[in-house]
This record gives structure tokens, C-alpha cells and sequence, in this order.
């Protein structure tokens, strides 16, 4: 008797994991473009290079987005798009907060605004560490308090995602600012993650290699320079701002909406030797 029905327990849990399955198989979802249309974001940084890319795609999603940067003439003017333009200094505890949270509830913010003081260890300066670690990492703390408590009161699944970097937890030269400030977005990210992921808000990180904006090319056209990192690249190539841009757009979407706290490594395998 016993066997009898433990058979029919087991017949029926297969049932149900397979009707589970087939339900799965079949549920049709929207693309992946269709979730923007119509919401809002916010891209920091996005006078330039990734921040402007990532804004632009996610215009063309036919969604609105806050651009905000240091300097209102360099962000992206595309007539005719839901595009709305702020000048916010990223790195100003009092005004970036009091800003941001003026724009409203929003869907998703891009943390990119970033800034990078090239000084070797024993020359680094305090205006270099205090610029870099004030915009890299404090402004991250900052916009997305205001954020999270706009989403928070709005009762919006918000996503945070912030840029952070492989130079976060792989070193190189003349980069110790630098490197600490995208250390502590990391740490940053999954604080935010453990507090906020309770109350519907996730928070990733992206994290590149060399992206070659107008600034990287410069800044890593001296193959004593680049040759060292570009070997450790198992594709062979750096970013490009668009590889950036669809991680962004992956991490803000609801295609990942169990995806909370992680790094996601757009570095063509640079992390994995």
C-alpha cells in the first residue's frame, strides 16, 4: 500500500514539474526593447563616450531619459526624443542629491560619471584623490539615495546599475585613485543589494576592460601601455562603448530581474587568467 502511494505521489510531482516546465516553454515575453518604451531613466556622465551611448540607446527605445552631466551644451540634444537635460556636479554631496531627486521617480539609474587623475603612487595628490574618490564613489552613494527613495515612494522594481571597472580588483600602474574609487563601488553595489533588494530595487555592477572612447584611444594608443592588458584579453580586443551599453541595457531590463549584487565583466576574459 505504502509503495502504491508513494508511486502516485511521485507520478503526481512529476506531473506538476512538468506542467511547470511546459508553462515555461510556452509563456511568451515581450523583447527585451519593448520594457523601455514608455520609462524613464536617468545615465550620469553622459556628456561623453559610454554615458552618451548609453543614453542614446536607451532613446531609441523610446524612452525618457534624464541626461546629466557637468556641462548642459556637451550632453546628447536629439530633437524630438523624450530627452531632458541637467547639469549636475556629480562629485557635490548637497546638490547632486537635491537634483536628482527633483527629476522624480524613474525606472533605472546608470551611474557612469566617472574621472580618472593618471598619478603614479608616490605623486598622488589630495586634489586627485579627493576629485576621484568624490564623483567615482560618493556621487554613487548619493544619486542613488535620492534615486531608491523616489522608487521607494512610487512603489517602482527599480534597477540600479553602476560602471564600475577589472581595475577594481586587478591593479595597474599609476592608478591607485582610480583603483580604490571603483573598489568601493563594488563594495558599494552589494550594500545596496543586501539594503535595498528587500524593497524591490536591484543593484549591479558593470565592469570593463579598456573601453575605447575618444578619451581611451588616447589614453591607450602606446602599445607599451595597452599590449600588456590586451594580452591577458583572451578575445584579443578592448570594449568598445556599445559592449558597455548592452550590458547596461541587460542589467536595467526585466531580463534580469533576478539578478541582484553581481558583477558583470565586459573584458573579452581579462578576469579569468
Amino acid at each position: 500500500m505504502f509503495r502504491s502511494i508513494n508511486k502516485l505521489s511521485t507520478q503526481l510531482n512529476n506531473r506538476y514539474v512538468m506542467g511547470t516546465l511546459s508553462r515555461g516553454i510556452a509563456e511568451k515575453r515581450s523583447s527585451m526593447e519593448e520594457y523601455f518604451k514608455d520609462k524613464s531613466f536617468i545615465v550620469t556622465g553622459a556628456s561623453a563616450g559610454m554615458g552618451k551611448v548609453i543614453a542614446g540607446r536607451l532613446l531609441a527605445m523610446d524612452a525618457h531619459v534624464f541626461a546629466v552631466g557637468r556641462d548642459i551644451d556637451s550632453l546628447p540634444s536629439i530633437p524630438g526624443l523624450k530627452l531632458t537635460k541637467v547639469t549636475v556636479d556629480i562629485g557635490d554631496w548637497d546638490s547632486t542629491y537635491s537634483k536628482i531627486l527633483e527629476m522624480g521617480p524613474v525606472h533605472g539609474l546608470v551611474n557612469n560619471a566617472g574621472v580618472a587623475h593618471i598619478e603614479p603612487f608616490m605623486k598622488t595628490t589630495q586634489q586627485g584623490w579627493d576629485d576621484t574618490l568624490n564623483i567615482n564613489s560618493r556621487g554613487v552613494v548619493r544619486a542613488s539615495q535620492a534615486v531608491a527613495e523616489n522608487m521607494i515612494a512610487a512603489k517602482i522594481n527599480g534597477s540600479i546599475v553602476n560602471i564600475s571597472s577589472t581595475i577594481s580588483e586587478r591593479a595597474i600602474p599609476d592608478h591607485v585613485a582610480y583603483c580604490a574609487s571603483k573598489g568601493a563601488v563594488n563594495q558599494i553595489t552589494r550594500t545596496m543589494a543586501v539594503e535595498l533588494g528587500p524593497l524591490g530595487i536591484r543593484t549591479n555592477n558593470v565592469n570593463p576592460t579598456v573601453v575605447l572612447t575618444k578619451m581611451g584611444l588616447i589614453a591607450w594608443s602606446d602599445p607599451k601601455k595597452s599590449e600588456p592588458i590586451m594580452k591577458r584579453i583572451p578575445l584579443g580586443r578592448f570594449a568598445q562603448p556599445n559592449d558597455i551599453a548592452d550590458a547596461v541595457i541587460f542589467l536595467l531590463s526585466d531580463y534580469s530581474k533576478m539578478i541582484n549584487g553581481m558583477n558583470l565583466y565586459v573584458d573579452g576574459g581579462f578576469m579569468t587568467g
